[in-house]
């Protein structure tokens, strides 16, 4: 499994980034977490809000930050 968490740096998408973190952790899930903060990597991706949350090369969350209860039900 693939997870990007894209953002601009700022507190909301570095706590979406410990919330997923933490998701994949309490589920031992084998998977890739990359942060990107690359703003034309971000444009490429499709993704219009940040913070945003893509699973696999599918958006499943933009604009808000997701809980890690959220998180972990995405993950499931």
């Amino acid at each position: 499994m693939t997870i990007k968490v894209l953002g601009s740096g700022c507190n909301n998408c570095k706590k979406l980034l410990e919330n997923v973190q933490a998701a994949v952790a309490e589920l031992k899930l084998d998977a890739t977490i990359e942060y990107v903060t690359d703003f034309a990597k971000i444009a490429a991706s499709g993704l219009m809000r940040t913070p945003g949350l893509i699973v696999d090369n599918k958006i499943v969350s933009a604009g808000r930050v997701l809980s890690k209860s959220e998180v972990i039900d995405l993950l499931k």
